[in-house]
Order: structure tokens, then sequence, then C-alpha cells
């Protein structure tokens, strides 16, 4: 390395293999980090994003992805983690009220855990998620709130805190739309043909009409963009 050349900053990103964190990959890799992804398998009924997630971290050319496997269906709770329906053909308005039941108790409160002692032990100093408060306004763990939380725990409650090196929590698209999320991915030429964000894929197709389907879909639409990847049904 050049005496004069500046050290990429490491950063652990969260990647599920989902629009959202692929899209925050790009931004994180247009910065200038290092990137080292962290996907977490977690026993989801929608188990084809790691799959995804692999792909879209070769179409990176990363050298660090790293699954780590936790069994959140031991717990369940969720139609993500049990055999509770997923919610199909909802209007926005019902969307936007109360928590669905496709939330995962504590589910972003373990995985930036996990990333975070992943960061301590690759010496990163930052972490990136795909958190969206707008998309998703019934998930409590989507909150800036949460993650200015969850950065003051890392500080007191890790070696890293406590020796001074303060982990950053950063979720770059948190107050964009789908669509804005859309239109930055492509300026950054993040792979979105490679992303599934269905939570009851039929097979390796997307149903069409989850939640998260039906949001991806409304996304691309606003955003004048034809989806590239398949669904079940149209």
């Amino acid at each position: 390395m050049p005496l004069d050349a500046v050290p990429q900053r490491r950063a652990v990103i969260l990647l599920s293999g989902g629009l959202d964190s692929t899209v925050t990959a790009a931004v994180a890799k247009q910065e200038g980090c290092d990137l080292f992804l962290l996907t977490i398998a977690y026993r989801q009924r929608h188990a084809i994003e790691i799959e995804q997630a692999k792909q879209v971290a070769a179409s990176f050319g990363v050298q660090h992805h790293q699954v780590v496997e936790v069994d959140l269906r031991a717990l369940g709770g969720s139609a993500l983690t049990g055999n509770l329906a997923v919610p199909k053909d909802r209007k926005e308005q019902e969307r936007t009220q109360g928590i669905p039941i496709t939330y995962v108790p504590a589910r972003n409160l373990i995985f930036l855990s996990l990333a975070a002692a992943h960061a301590e032990v690759v010496g990163a100093s930052v972490v990136y998620f795909g958190a969206n408060v707008l998309d998703y306004s019934g998930y409590p763990d989507c909150r800036p709130e949460f993650i200015r939380a969850f950065e003051q725990a890392v500080a007191v409650g890790t070696k890293s805190g406590v020796e001074g090196t303060r982990l950053e929590v950063r979720a770059p698209l948190l107050t964009m739309s789908k669509a804005e999320i859309i239109q930055l991915g492509m300026t950054l030429h993040a792979p979105l043909h490679l992303t599934h964000s269905c939570y009851d894929p039929v097979g390796s197709l997307a149903c069409g009409h989850c939640d998260s389907c039906l949001i991806r879909r409304q996304g691309f639409a606003q955003a004048g963009v034809e989806d590239p990847v398949a669904y079940a049904v149209r």
C-alpha cells in the first residue's frame, strides 16, 4: 500500500438477499468501505433468500461473506418462523396499522448483536443494515430511536466499546420510499435481479401477494422500472 494511501474502513453489512439489504451493500461499497457481508440463516420460511445472498455477494466480488445459523423457529411467534399464515393481498391501509404477524420477535436486535460481534472480530467500526421506516412502519426495530439505543448498548457492553472504539450503525435507506431505493440501486448498479423479497415463495418464485411482494411491486411500478424477478402470479 502506498505511504499516502488511506486504508479502507471495514464495515459489516447485514445481507439478507433482499432488495433493501442489497442496495445497502451497494451504498457501503460506493462509500469506499471494505465489505464484510453477514447473512443470518434463522430457519425462516423464505430460506431461498440465503442462496440469493450468496449470489449477491459473488456479484459484488466480495471475499468476506459469512452465513451464520440461528434457530429462531425454536422460538416461533411469527409467520416467518412458524406455521402461522402469511397475510396476503392486504391493502396499504391494513399494512400500516399495528405490528404485522410477519414481525419476528427481536430479530433486528439479534441480527445487529451478531453483526456487532462480527465487527469486533474483524475490526470493523460500522455496521450497515437495510432498515426502512416508511415501507415497514409497523416494525418497532426499524426505527431510528432503536438504532441509537443499540449503539449506546454496544458502547457500554463490548470490549471495543469500553476501550474507546465506538460502533456506528448506519441505515442509509431508513427514510426512503421503495421507488427511491430501487432508483438508487439502479444508479449504483446493484444486482436487483438477484434479490428475493417474498415472505411465502412458491418454490423459487415470489408469491406476488404477501406484504413484501406488494410493496416491492408497487415500488418498481412507481419507479417506472420492470421488476426483474419472477412471480408465481403477476
